[in-house]
């Protein structure tokens, strides 16, 4: 199993899901954050440009199975890119296990709905 974290800009957020979807995904969790790095945003307010220091993007957090690892962050890649600075980044981290708090089913088997196996 595997984590999958990927940091979207907020505008590209309904392609990424419906990519996902598409993809087999049906659940993530997801976040509005706020970070710094080499993209600038500048605000327009009453005429003036604001340059801010923070960037506003979309967390998103997905636990797959390894034989889903590739064409979740395929569905991710494609649909959150913009080719410009500041499209994002993708992180996979290693999960050592997982539990279904309601069945106590684990493993592989805590992550999807019997007979609806991908």
């Amino acid at each position: 199993m595997k984590k999958i974290e990927a940091v979207i800009r907020k505008t590209k957020f309904e392609e990424v899901k419906d990519a996902l979807y598409e993809a087999g995904i049906e659940f993530f969790s997801f976040w509005d954050v706020r970070g710094v790095g080499q993209a600038r945003e500048g605000r327009v307010y009453r005429g003036i440009v604001y340059d801010t220091s923070t960037i506003e993007r979309t967390k998103l957090s997905i636990i797959v199975r390894d034989k889903n690892v590739s064409k979740t962050v395929q569905a991710i890649l494609s649909s959150a890119r913009t080719g410009e600075v500041g499209d994002g980044k993708v992180f996979i981290i290693p999960i050592e296990e997982s539990f279904r708090i309601r069945t106590g089913e684990k493993g592989d088997e805590s992550l999807y709905i019997k007979g609806k196996e991908e």
